[in-house]
């Protein structure tokens, strides 16, 4: 499918595109050890906003490689179960926790985020990083984590924000959606996902400065990569990837993008169902973080 004719999306193309994209090995080559903004130190800052502790059942969604999952296993000695859609991620990230001495501890398989393949009340904690901006049915995707959930668990999001109207027409597409642009959706908007699925919103935090890193790495690689001139990449267009980073580093420069984290959490009990047993959405979603804790 070319990227002109992508006016109206077929969810499971978009699904499957993302995840061979992130399957190819010039993805590290392009980002590194971990697949998202503000690396380990933004995911040990997320641990700590979840409050994780030692012997929790943690679900990892769209775990790529495993990064996430392997540091929360590692270092907060929980047990993660990482999913993703891309088989090739899911092999890399089982052997990498054998070489790490963690596959006792942290197991990976395919799974689709819009359709978890656990049982209702599975895990005390879901983790999603970097993700939920490219899943199409984001609302379905936020229910899931609601429902794996057992009563008092806690969800936690670092995602691309952004606001759509200002994005321009060459990141629109499928390449915008595959570098986590085209599909973000405004700060609010991804707290509103969160309440609809009857979670409580406690903290919101902006790391815009973490994404705007990212997108500048990836623009200074692929600039390297098009002088060293590898065999394997002569059939990529790596002067257009270099426009589009380009691009997307004005987005975020001129304050219409960024990178967010949150936390929400299930409620304990069903103290919060009316009476035909649908949870009721809290009257307020968390306030955005103080400057104490805005991009470092």
């Amino acid at each position: 499918m070319t990227e002109a004719g992508f006016t109206s999306p077929d969810p499971e193309v978009v699904k499957a595109c993302c995840a061979a994209a992130y399957g190819l090995d010039v993805v590290a080559l392009l980002l590194g050890a971990s697949y998202h903004p503000g690396g380990r130190t933004l995911t040990r800052r997320l641990a700590d906003a979840m409050a994780l502790s030692a012997g929790e059942e943690v679900l990892d969604v769209a775990t790529g490689i495993g990064t996430t999952a392997l540091l929360l296993a590692g270092e907060r000695h929980v047990d993660v179960v990482g999913v993703d859609l891309g088989p090739v991620q899911v092999a890399t990230a089982e052997r990498r926790a054998r070489q790490l001495g963690l596959d006792g501890r942290a197991r990976f398989e395919v799974g689709d985020a819009e359709r978890l393949p656990f049982p209702e009340g599975s895990f005390s904690a879901v983790v999603c990083e970097c993700a939920l901006c490219t899943f199409p049915a984001k609302d379905t995707a936020a229910a899931e984590f609601a429902r794996v959930l057992a009563p008092g668990g806690r969800v936690g999001i670092t995602d691309v924000w952004l606001e759509p109207g200002r994005l321009e027409p060459d990141l629109r597409g499928l390449a915008g959606r595959i570098a986590c642009l085209a599909d973000a959706r405004p700060v609010d908007e991804v707290q509103t996902l969160m309440v609809r699925a009857g979670l409580v919103v406690t903290r919101v935090e902006r790391h815009d400065d973490a994404l705007l890193r990212t997108i500048e790495q990836v623009e200074a690689r692929l600039r390297a990569l098009r002088i060293v001139n590898l065999p394997a990449l002569r059939g990529l267009d790596l002067g257009r990837g270099i426009e589009l980073a380009r691009r997307a580093a004005d987005v975020v420069a001129r304050g219409d993008a960024g990178y967010l984290l949150l936390v929400a959490t299930k409620p304990a009990t069903d103290s919060s169902a009316d009476a035909g047993g649908h949870a009721s959405a809290p009257s307020r979603t968390a306030p955005m973080a103080s400057a104490a804790t805005k991009p470092r």
